[in-house]
């Protein structure tokens, strides 16, 4: 069976959706915090993340029912569930994040497809969308996304050793 070379177009299942939302949100927040501080310093400078400390941030997987809230501050990405809105809330599907980690298409073609939405801060909507782009990264091949190799690939891009190893 050939495996298609873009990531397909879908749409998570509403049942998913609803199902997610009633899940407890830590554990993925937890996930995807501990990613960005992996990066953090390696992939992602700190430098330029200075006008997020402090802020609350949110990214929400509308199709998967995800709200994984989280802040920046001196230490790194950290947990942030305390009430409020989130300073900047940045939403997709599922479908258009992977397609944003996989290099296959950019922010801002989303953003103006209406398939990105970024609620709060214009500013550090801006910010967030800037230091993404700067970021170096391998292109990524959604189709090699078994966990073994995900982690061999991560390990290598944290390591500094661009070579495909997959």
């Amino acid at each position: 069976m050939k495996l298609p070379t873009r990531v397909p177009d879908f749409t998570l299942p509403a049942l998913l959706a609803r199902l997610g939302q009633r899940l407890p949100q830590l554990p993925p927040s937890l996930a995807l915090i501990a990613a960005l501080n992996l990066a953090l310093g390696r992939l992602l400078p700190r430098e330029p993340l200075t006008p997020l400390l402090g802020k609350r941030l949110a990214i929400r997987v509308s199709d998967a029912g995800l709200n994984l809230r989280f802040a920046y501050g001196e230490r790194g990405f950290h947990p942030s569930f305390g009430p409020g809105a989130a300073d900047l809330t940045i939403s997709a599907r599922a479908r258009d994040f992977l397609a944003l980690l996989t290099r296959e298409e950019d922010a801002d073609t989303l953003f103006f497809n209406r398939r990105l939405q970024m609620e709060g801060e214009t500013e550090l909507g801006l910010l967030v969308k800037n230091t993404l782009d700067a970021i170096e990264l391998p292109r990524l091949e959604w189709r090699q996304f078994t966990p073994s190799r995900a982690w061999r690939q991560l390990r290598m891009i944290l390591t500094g050793a661009h070579g495909s190893g997959i």
